[in-house]
């Protein structure tokens, strides 16, 4: 047995769950109605910080923290401020490509009802040693949801900004709709007696769509998997999501000798296509396999048998026409007797009618408008709404 080498990537934990939000009403008018939080005019983030009050905390009821404050961090990670400039963009692009999606098509009081009371911003990763994974984001009883990494983030790739920030954000508040009004049962037999919350992070993403889940963080919990399923519907583009639904279908193997269990092995790499050895035809070679995203290419791919790293359908069936030329290559058989494609598609149906039935919302529309707003803005556009606020 011949397999090729890979470089593990481990996808960052996503702390849940989430309690249901309060409402604004609840909350009354400020969620801090006894503290002058005036902006000082002779600071330096004087503008930003009003334009952080106008737009966050008078109309969303929202305290937008973005400077270290020791009891806003836990104590057990090493943690750095978020930079200024870093703090201002992040804050600009939450409202445009978050709270403004959801404004646009359901209008100022959803979010402004259901979103989180703080949004806190940490510059620094937190890694968690014993499970080798990194926190995107923590959220704490539907009223405050934590970024870190804030101090790397780099927009001028909006996959980048989606794999740390925004599919966070939608994943976190999937939690909080789901919490608040449930999602229907159906959803979770789909992959009752499939969900692994010891040992996700070891899983590549090819493997786990075959098995129906989104992604390998999906594959933890039911709940996680929901909002996975949102998270990565609003956010994806239809190449990404159509290469997911492409290893979805796809039988994989770790190129064990194993007859039963073989995709059991936590530290392997799953492969789709092989070979016979041309100096022995007994022995087959494998190759393709998936990873999370490459160093510096945050899309999910799959990792050719000379490194290429291929990031959409068409590049996946240009490669393999060209193995062709050279050599006979065959599909790994599909042993799990799961059909990944079907379930993922029955996933999304489910979270599309939930948001139709439950929340009046039409969940291709909030895709639509997400991924328009995503592939379009302008940071110096929305820098100068600071800059010119009064």
């Amino acid at each position: 047995m011949t397999t090729m080498k890979s470089l593990k990537y481990i996808f960052a934990a996503i702390a849940a769950p989430l309690l249901v939000a309060c409402s604004s009403d609840d909350l009354g008018p400020s969620i801090f109605p006894d503290v002058n939080d005036e902006p000082d005019s002779e600071s330096y983030t004087y503008k930003f910080d009003k334009w952080l009050n106008k737009n966050f905390r008078d109309i969303y009821n929202v305290d937008f923290k973005y400077l270290m404050e020791d009891v806003e961090a836990d104590m057990e990670y090493n943690l750095v401020p978020a930079s200024y400039e870093n703090a201002r963009d992040l804050a600009l692009l939450t409202k445009y490509l978050w709270y403004d999606s959801y404004k646009e098509l359901a209008g100022e009081d959803f979010i402004k009802s259901y979103g989180p009371r703080i949004l806190h911003l940490v510059g620094s990763p937190a890694y968690n040693p014993n499970s080798g994974t990194e926190t995107l984001g923590l959220a704490e009883g539907g009223l405050k949801v934590t970024l870190f990494k804030v101090n790397e983030m780099d927009l001028d790739d909006i996959n980048m900004l989606n794999e740390y920030y925004f599919r966070t954000m939608h994943h976190e508040f999937g939690h909080i709709l789901h919490q608040t009004k449930s999602y229907p049962t159906d959803f979770n037999l789909l992959s009752t007696g499939r969900y692994d919350d010891s040992s996700w992070q070891s899983k590549q993403p090819g493997y786990v769509a075959s098995l129906g889940f989104i992604t390998p963080y999906a594959s933890s919990q039911a709940r996680e998997d929901f909002a996975e399923t949102i998270a990565n519907y609003l956010t994806r583009t239809p190449e990404q999501m159509d290469l997911i639904l492409w290893m979805a279908k796809q039988g994989w193997t770790t190129g064990s000798d194993k007859a039963e269990g073989e995709l059991e092995d936590e530290n392997a790499n799953y492969y789709c296509y092989y070979y016979k050895s041309p100096s022995n035809p007994d022995t087959n070679v494998y190759f393709l396999y998936s990873q999370e995203h490459s160093y510096k290419n945050y899309r999910v791919g799959l990792v050719g048998e000379k490194g290429e790293y291929l990031t959409t359908v068409e590049e996946v069936e240009a490669y393999l026409n060209k193995m062709k030329e050279t050599r006979e290559i065959f599909p790994v058989e599909d042993k799990d007797r799961v059909d990944g494609y079907d379930v993922i598609r029955q996933k999304q149906s489910i979270a599309r009618n939930w948001f139709t039935d439950q929340w009046k919302i039409s969940f291709d529309d909030l895709r639509d408008i997400v991924q328009r707003r995503q592939s379009g803005f302008s940071i110096d556009d929305l820098r100068s709404e600071v800059e010119s606020i009064q």
